[in-house]
């Protein structure tokens, strides 16, 4: 199986990335995981990307399509097919990606665009804690119990800590950071539609209701 996964900040592509690994055995494919492997490994490509990572300048489009092409020849890949998760997010890049295909002689079988409502998905993100001690995730919204303890702060279900709110899970930014993603991800819509490669999942409901609506346009 061989796929990209689009989907806003907050749709759930972790979550379903992980569920669809396990289900089709299919290499999963982060572009962030490619970029920090490169970075430890000291690569020429991480050291390149290092330099305007520095700077805070976005990483541009050559360097990270140079790590997809590298990563997609990889046996596993290969072997197994694969989940691409954060590349393409740009129109050069999915052009770009067309042709490593096509040098591969391994089409696309679907393109998912995960799809939810944004206020729905606005309240998901706001609510979503992170706590200090072991870096755990949970959502005020879904948790059952809220230990608060004097402060007024939610308590970690795990290990007691603090759960607190990063700064990019304030409304205002993930309102700045949607307007992004609907700018970058508006041309790579059409592209696939155009494609017949698009298929969108209604993100909303349970993990494993996601995923079997996943499975049914997929045939």
């Amino acid at each position: 199986m061989r796929l990209v996964l689009l989907g806003a900040p907050g749709s759930g592509k972790g979550t379903q990335a992980a569920l669809l690994k396990a289900k089709y055995a299919c290499a999963h494919i982060s572009t962030g995981d490619i970029l920090r492997q490169n970075l430890k490994d000291g690569t020429e490509l991480g050291l390149q990307a290092k330099g305007y990572m520095d700077k805070g300048e976005l990483v541009p489009d050559g360097l990270v399509i140079k790590m997809a092409r590298e990563r997609l020849r990889e046996d596993d890949a290969v072997r197994s097919g694969f989940l691409m998760d954060g590349f393409p997010r740009t129109l050069p890049q999915a052009e770009a990606f067309e042709e490593i295909l096509e040098e591969l002689g391994r089409p696309l079988d679907a393109v998912l665009l995960l799809s939810i409502d944004e206020e729905a998905l606005i309240r998901r993100l706001s609510n979503r804690r992170t706590c200090r001690a072991c870096g755990r995730i949970e959502n005020l919204l879904s948790m059952t119990e809220k230990p608060m303890p004097e402060g007024g702060a939610a308590v970690c279900p795990a290990c007691g800590g603090e759960l607190h709110q990063r700064d990019d899970d304030t409304e205002s930014v993930i309102r700045n950071r949607l307007k992004v993603y609907h700018d970058q991800t508006a041309p790579l819509v059409s592209w696939y539609e155009a494609k017949k490669k698009l298929r969108v999942v209604d993100a909303s409901g349970s993990p494993e209701e996601i995923l079997r609506k996943i499975q049914a346009v997929l045939g």
